[in-house]
């Protein structure tokens, strides 16, 4: 297993996690379906995904899902999902329920500010008849975007610093730029906020070692 590599590695330790997490995903949409408030194929709309975390899952289960990804920007390659472009801040493009399902994990805390995450999580709740949004919990003791203990509760420019100047951060030294923008955007929630951010979800704990890795909100 490697340990320091990112989660889009399906050997990766972000991976396994991702895989656990997957499994409660899908068991709350088999019992959704089951009592008939959902139906397959699944409209899902995924924000800020990947292809490769689909994919990671190695789930037949998945081909119950109709999977659209958004981004910032349409990947530069052919692919087999559907893919768009546009903000999660502002889903202007979709009316009111318009899918069946959204679906987020690890975005909503690249959004470098607590405006721009309300207005995602609103944004979330308007389109998606139901959601599953996961974010990394704050107060966890590992920083997961950078593998170090406590590292979140760093000023910035020492975060640039460590980044930057010494090889701690999954092995290695930043450049410049990856460190800056990732400093800048990487504004961590507690599980309060996102209770405030989702006032009428559900609250599913991932927990390692017994302790709150990361938060879910959602409505299934």
């Amino acid at each position: 297993m490697k340990i320091f590599t990112a989660s889009h590695d399906k050997n990766s330790l972000g991976s396994l996690f991702r895989k656990k997490r997957f499994s409660h995903f899908k068991d709350l949409i088999e019992k959704k379906v089951k009592m008939k408030e959902l139906k397959f194929p699944i409209r899902v709309l995924d924000i800020g995904g990947l292809e490769s975390y689909w994919k990671n899952m190695e789930d037949d289960w998945i081909k119950n899902l109709d999977i659209t990804i958004l981004n910032l920007e349409l990947p530069t390659q052919p692919k087999e999902y559907k893919h768009l472009a546009g903000d999660a801040t502002n889903l202007v493009g979709f009316q009111d329920k318009h899918f069946d399902l959204v679906f987020s994990n690890s975005v909503i805390e690249h959004l470098f500010n607590f405006d721009n995450q309300k207005k995602m999580a609103k944004e979330i709740i308007r389109v998606g008849k139901f959601y599953y949004v996961q974010t990394p919990n704050k107060f966890f003791f590992i920083e997961p975007h950078y593998l170090l203990p406590f590292f979140q509760f760093l000023p910035k420019n020492f975060q640039f610093f460590i980044l930057t100047k010494l090889p701690l951060s999954r092995l290695k030294r930043w450049s410049h730029k990856a460190a800056r923008d990732y400093v800048d955007e990487i504004r961590l929630l507690s599980p309060g906020e996102m209770k405030k951010l989702f006032e009428h979800s559900k609250i599913y704990f991932e927990k390692f070692l017994g302790l709150r890795k990361s938060t879910i909100m959602h409505n299934l």
